[in-house]
């Protein structure tokens, strides 16, 4: 980051005008002084730097929303056990009623009362059979609803955990996303501070660094060595040249650096992991020079950026805000490692 120049102090003529205009008691200066602007080179670091800070946060945030999004399907798969659970108590209370107000009506009299009033002892001792079954009957239910219950029981506790847990992966997002949100917030502020003809000479620096560094972003077909899966992923990949930047994204209309690389491999029908590191922990590695295109590409780190390699030293990503996706060298950033889904 640049130095700032420390401003002239005013002259005790300006200082006495100032103090007039402002009604002010005393012509002495105030010990603050308005800092002065950053220059249009400074404006430019800070912007990169902040932009390059909110790339670990949108990689965490992303670990987070799928996290949020596997909990949401157990929570709806569990909702859905417990909705049939219940319908199969419902149903065995529904058996039961009639089998214990069956009970209630013949089973209610001593049995030898009974006994002593039936004129027919055999009806009687056929009768007590059939009730001792019917008890039976009720006693299995009646097990089976309790073992229903407790099911029950258990799968509300187990929704209660998992909502909880959701809760929690909803209260992280939304942590990051706002820390996220907080550097892009300051470095579109100091972007606004520029003047448009200050804009325009940054946007041109960056224009003539991203030529000198043999960066290209615009629209155009991969013609590279890639054959077979690698040349479907590349020619998805080569497709979306030109379209934004856009944290949290995985297209169609724009992506973050993990989402391009996701996506550009589904369409060859291979399904990787949302973030970088997983998709770093999960890939089998491969040596810087045995790179093939197709290969992903991880800078920095194992979990902050990455792309993949279209071959002759060149590799395709998805920047930061504020940029598009394009292809660099792959030593324009330092290189970490690679992997090979």
């Amino acid at each position: 980051m640049g130095t700032h120049r420390r401003p002239k102090p005013p002259s005790r003529a300006r200082i006495a005008t100032i103090g007039m205009a402002a009604g002010a008691v005393s012509l002495l200066p105030t010990q603050s002084q308005a800092a002065p602007k950053p220059t249009v080179d400074e404006v430019r670091k800070q912007v990169e730097k902040l932009y390059e800070e909110a790339t670990g946060p949108t990689e965490e945030y992303n670990a987070i929303r799928e996290q949020q999004e596997k909990l949401q399907g157990e929570v709806d798969s569990a909702q859905d056990r417990l909705a049939r659970k219940q319908q199969e108590v419902n149903e065995l209370r529904e058996k039961i009623g009639p089998l214990a107000a069956s009970q209630y009506r013949s089973g209610g009299i001593d049995a030898s009362v009974q006994l002593f009033l039936s004129g027919e002892p055999d009806d009687y001792l056929e009768q007590a059979e059939m009730l001792d079954r019917t008890s039976n009957r009720q006693a299995d239910a009646l097990r089976a609803m309790q073992a229903k219950q407790r099911e029950l029981t258990q799968e509300r506790q187990a929704i209660q955990k998992r909502l909880e847990d959701l809760k929690e992966t909803r209260t992280k997002a939304a942590k990051k996303k706002d820390e996220v949100q907080e550097k892009l917030t300051k470095a579109r502020k100091l972007l606004n501070s520029l003047t448009t003809a200050q804009r325009a000479r940054m946007e041109a620096a960056q224009e003539q660094d991203d030529a000198a560094a043999g960066v290209s972003d615009s629209a155009a077909t991969y013609n590279g060595p890639a054959s077979g899966r690698a040349k479907t992923v590349l020619d998805f990949a080569y497709a979306q040249l030109g379209k934004p930047y856009e944290w949290g994204s995985t297209g169609p209309n724009s992506y973050d650096c993990s989402g391009l690389v996701g996506a550009s491999w589904r369409a060859a029908g291979v399904s990787l992991p949302r973030t970088v590191k997983q998709m770093y922990d999960a890939g089998r590695k491969v040596a810087k020079s045995d790179l093939q295109p197709g290969d992903i590409i991880y800078w920095y780190n194992d979990n902050q950026h990455n792309g993949m390699y279209v071959g002759n030293g060149k590799a395709i990503h998805a920047p930061r805000t504020g940029k598009n996706i394009e292809v660099v060298p792959l030593d324009s950033m330092p290189f970490f490692a690679a992997s090979r889904p």
